[in-house]
């Protein structure tokens, strides 16, 4: 009899954890910012996985010798437009290099979201770590912890980020390293506020009261149930991450040449706003649309796994 219900039971609790899952996909798809980040996320996705199949031209190839008549800052050409035919297409014309700037912008697509998964995950896994240990230890380890968590909140994140990679040298993984540093006390301070409160829960008191261990309790019981404002909290970083990277990126700390990156390649071309301003608007956007995604997925987020909000 105790075989067949537990036989019984298994199927019931996949049931139950199935369907917490499909409620929970239901309450993000119901909300309306949810569905165009996801949409807006969804073709950045495919554009940087077929980059090298939607790109015409090698992002890094200068077509001066290869294509008859190409020159510095050209404009965009598109053949449907009614660019004469005789010339060749770039739909977001050549920059000051002569490179094709649609390859340029398509390939970047794959540098701005592995900066921005990249750089919040390196954020999330220490901060969570951090927040999770000074929340469930309280006393003078909360103290010590939370304290230098202010200490690093005290200073402007950008300033912070530029003192960083000036110290290590002006790279890529030098920025998301900076970034990822100057982001740890927002996660850690979000999963310490969240364990303070899950740890008053019943089951964490039962488990302590069963001789579960101080780490089993709270890698097993406690943070697992406090990751909800945290996934929240990084989906909206990650359009924070790629905005900042893309400023250090712009004032040369970031990505450096020949690298495909949307904040070098407006700060490589900043001089000619005014003279070829197609090659400073459409990395531009490519930003604003990636941030936008971030932002509107996250608010989607937070509405939809708030149980004070959903409804």
């Amino acid at each position: 009899m105790t075989a067949e219900a537990s036989t019984v039971a298994e199927p019931v609790v996949a049931r139950g954890t199935s369907s917490i899952w499909i409620d929970t996909g239901h309450n993000i798809l119901r909300q309306r910012s949810a569905i165009v980040g996801l949409m807006l996320l969804g073709f950045l996705v495919l554009v940087a996985l077929f980059a090298d199949v939607i790109a015409p031209t090698d992002p890094n190839a200068v077509l001066i010798g290869v294509e008859q008549g190409a020159a510095r800052r050209t404009a965009p050409c598109i053949h449907i437009l009614g660019c004469p035919a005789t010339q060749p297409e770039h739909l977001m014309g050549l920059d000051g290099n002569v490179r094709d700037e649609f390859s340029r912008v398509v390939h970047g697509a794959r540098v701005s979201l592995q900066v921005g998964f990249i750089t919040v995950g390196f954020a999330i896994l220490i901060g969570a770590l951090l927040g999770a240990i000074a929340g469930y230890a309280s006393g003078g380890a909360d103290n010590v912890i939370m304290r230098f968590m202010d200490v690093l909140l005290a200073f402007p994140a950008l300033i912070l980020a530029i003192a960083i990679v000036t110290v290590l040298g002006p790279s890529l993984i030098n920025a998301q390293l900076a970034i990822g540093i100057v982001a740890i006390p927002v996660y850690a301070r979000v999963m310490r506020a969240s364990v303070l409160t899950i740890r008053e829960q019943d089951y964490v008191t039962a488990s302590r009261a069963l001789g579960e261990s101080s780490a089993g309790v709270l890698f097993r019981r406690i943070v697992p149930n406090s990751l909800t404002p945290m996934i929240v909290q990084g989906t909206l970083g990650i359009g924070g991450a790629i905005l900042e990277v893309a400023a250090l990126s712009f004032l040369g700390l970031g990505a450096q040449l020949p690298t495909a990156e949307w904040g070098s390649m407006i700060g490589l071309e900043r001089g000619s706003i005014f003279t070829a301003p197609h090659l400073i608007l459409f990395p531009g956007i490519a930003i604003a649309l990636t941030v936008l995604g971030f932002n509107l997925l996250g608010d989607g987020l937070r509405d939809a796994l708030d149980p004070r909000l959903n409804r």
